[in-house]
């Protein structure tokens, strides 16, 4: 009897509970943003169905505990057949078996048939970011590979198709739509399997290595909306992020049209040290000349990292990003600001980048001890997978390279980012994955274990007074 009663509450409590959440907790769909209402009709058929089967199964099962209980004197009738009772149960499984995947099937068939006059776009997957591609002028996308990726072309476009020259790249999480435009998405994967999800759009789709897949929709709202990775794809697959601004035609006119094509990128004119190394001058003074820092002034080493890691800091404190409120170094990072400021426009912070990434790079001086066999069980299992096991960073993670680095520097960044003075700003998107990998590590005595470990990846450390 005990057992019939839990099952009956256990029901009860389930129904009850889904529509308490669903009203108090909003614990329900996100605002649909596209035109696949039809997809909530499923998952809504699909929830009742599977739904009146758990009450009806379960209150039978509770119904038969209690109408067939133990009874003094009585034995159990063997009856191992009922034609009648299977019909029922075959007749009623086959309803709702029809109910759930009659509207999938209709829907998955306009889902595969994309409109005609749908926009193309192509959206590039890879741990743990997203790249995407519009076609240019003539409406057409070129062909890409991930033999054609490198450092220049990351989204390895090929370098002779004559379609792919005037499309435009953005090496950026973030992308947009226009409002009200059927948007037809080609996906590719440049290493695992990943899955791109707008919660809002209500479609999906799985992005895997060496196919092309696609979906298509017609966003109906503008608005930012986030874009998830919806398939596990390695330790930084909870911070694969990124977003789709869905605006007006002509304000995503407007913005495509200053964005530079794939033709120009390939044939900017190249960064000038000499005109880097004149206006070097002004960081001398806290980094050194040879950009080996300065301890005492809380100034990192600049040389060792390559010019594309350089140029974006440099961008960062330039507009902002960098160097907000609660930096423990604040007037540093006001110096920083004031002195990026000076860099008039990209060409001159490409150049200064250039500058300090031909520097030689000077060994650094161990100043952080700690427990360096914890220090490389937290690296290998956070760090390792962007930054490498050796330290060296790399161009396709966008990870800087950390062997040979000032250690008091990391935990100083380690520390900003674990106390979120650093990453948090909406337009640091790297900065916002290096959070979250920095609240693995528990308190400073972590992250100075880590330091202690990174220090061991480079040749070059000197011992402090050496």
């Amino acid at each position: 009897m005990s057992l019939a009663i839990a099952l009956f509450l256990l029901v009860i409590a389930t129904v009850v509970l889904h529509f308490v959440f669903a009203y108090y907790f909003d614990w329900w769909f996100t605002d649909l943003a596209a035109d696949w209402a039809g997809i909530d009709i499923t998952v809504y058929i699909t929830l009742w169905v599977t739904g009146i089967v758990f009450v009806a199964i379960n209150a039978f099962m509770a119904y038969c505990v209690w109408r067939f209980r133990h009874k003094q004197g009585h034995k159990a009738v063997y009856e191992p057949e009922n034609h009648k009772m299977e019909i029922w149960l075959s007749v009623i499984t086959a309803i709702g078996v029809v109910l759930m995947l009659t509207p999938g099937l209709y829907y998955w068939a306009i889902f595969v048939n994309v409109p005609e006059d749908a926009n193309d776009y192509e959206v590039l997957a890879q741990q743990w970011q997203w790249q995407y591609r519009y076609p240019g002028a003539d409406g057409l996308l070129g062909t890409a590979d991930t033999s054609f990726v490198s450092e220049s072309n990351p989204f390895g476009i090929n370098p002779e198709d004559p379609n792919g020259q005037d499309d435009v790249v953005v090496n950026d999480p973030q992308m947009r739509l226009p409002v009200n435009q059927d948007a037809h998405f080609l996906f590719r994967s440049n290493d695992v399997l990943h899955n791109f999800t707008v919660p809002q759009f209500r479609v999906k789709m799985d992005l895997v290595p060496g196919l092309i897949s696609y979906m298509w929709f017609t966003p109906t709202e503008t608005g930012t909306y986030d874009v998830l990775c919806e398939e596990l794809c390695g330790i930084g697959h909870f911070i694969m992020r990124g977003q789709v601004v869905v605006q007006t035609e002509e304000d995503f006119n407007a913005w495509l049209a200053d964005q530079p094509t794939f033709a120009e990128t390939r044939n900017m004119v190249a960064a000038n040290p000499a005109a880097g190394q004149a206006q070097y001058a002004l960081c001398a003074t806290c980094h050194g000349q040879r950009g080996e820092g300065n301890l005492a002034l809380n100034s990192p080493k600049l040389t060792g990292q390559p010019a594309w890691y350089v140029e974006r800091q440099l961008q960062y404190f330039k507009t902002g990003v960098r160097g907000g409120e609660g930096d423990v170094f604040g007037q540093q990072m006001a110096q920083m600001a004031q002195m990026a400021a000076t860099l008039i426009d990209d060409e001159a912070v490409r150049n200064m980048a250039a500058y300090i990434a031909s520097l030689p790079d000077e060994p650094a001086e161990r100043t952080v001890t700690g427990d360096i066999a914890n220090g490389q069980d937290i690296y290998d299992r956070n760090c390792a997978a962007c930054h490498l096991d050796d330290g060296s960073g790399t161009w396709y993670t966008d990870a800087p390279p950390l062997a040979g680095q000032n250690d008091w520097y990391l935990v100083t960044q380690l520390s900003n980012f674990k106390s979120r003075v650093r990453g948090m700003h909406p337009d640091d998107t790297f900065g916002e994955q290096m959070v979250q990998m920095a609240t693995a590590m528990a308190d400073e005595e972590e992250i100075r274990d880590v330091a202690a470990y990174i220090n061991t990846l480079s040749s070059s450390r000197i011992e402090v007074g050496e």
